[in-house]
């Protein structure tokens, strides 16, 4: 316990806990959205075992840290196979284990949201009782698979952040905490408002996409996307209240 005996771990704790936060909201859309699919009476069951995965997921990847540092280290180069000789892509394509999962995720991400948005536009009163056939725990191993490559991303920011694992460990557990207290009201609010939900889907295309380009050294910086999406939801927000005023007035004048 000595470690928390002077301010700069109080800092890094707060600091990271935050951060763990912020990296776990698409997570806690993305088991929403999936949780949605299950019975209403199994939904919070999905979202509570779904973000205990999570913090099981992250929990170990940290408590094996030296084996998840070693995922960087190349497994094949893609250069080859393709005959690129130019240095600068030789060294963007060489693939480790975790651009392995960043690109698995990636792509899982992309197809999901894709065939959810398709569903969404192409209406969902046809498919209504396809939607509600999806079994319990085939929706938590498609959040458990997920959880890895959210956790990956995780773990990674707070290996970078703090010097202890023991900081580490009790910013991810404080996190997943608040994350499993606010998911239900997330979960309610996301599938109350239909324009919310594909706002969130667009949110786990784009998501998609930056996992795939980190696979690949393309770095897009996560707090351009978390601004975009900070944006587009004030102005969603603005949108909402736009219409409650208009449905109001339009009670009185009836």
């Amino acid at each position: 316990m000595e470690i928390f005996a002077n301010a700069e771990s109080w800092i890094s704790l707060v600091t990271l806990t935050l951060l763990e936060i912020v990296l776990g909201i698409d997570n806690v859309i993305f088991i929403s959205i999936l949780s949605d699919k299950l019975p209403a009476n199994q939904q919070a069951k999905g979202r509570r075992i779904g973000l205990g995965m999570a913090l099981i997921t992250r929990v170990l990847l940290l408590l094996s840290i030296s084996w998840v540092m070693t995922l960087t280290a190349p497994l094949f180069n893609l250069a080859h196979i393709f005959n690129v000789t130019d240095a600068d892509w030789v060294e963007k394509l060489a693939i480790s284990g975790r651009d392995l999962i960043l690109i698995i995720g990636g792509l899982f991400l992309i197809y999901k949201s894709t065939a959810e948005i398709h569903h969404k536009i192409e209406g969902e009163e046809e498919n209504a009782e396809k939607v509600k056939r999806h079994s319990f725990w085939g929706t938590i191993i498609q959040i458990m698979l997920l959880d890895i490559v959210f956790s990956l991303d995780s773990v990674i920011t707070a290996v970078g952040m703090a010097s202890h694992v023991e900081i580490m460990i009790l910013a991810v557990v404080i996190a997943v905490g608040i994350m499993m207290w606010a998911s239900n009201g997330v979960a309610g609010f996301v599938n109350k408002h239909p324009t919310v939900k594909m706002l969130a889907l667009s949110f786990l295309l784009l998501i998609g996409v930056s996992l795939l380009a980190e696979a690949f050294e393309q770095h897009i910086p996560k707090g351009y996307i978390y601004f975009a999406m900070a944006f587009s939801v004030l102005v969603e927000m603005l949108n909402l209240k736009m219409k409650t005023k208009a449905v109001k007035k339009a009670g009185i004048k009836k």
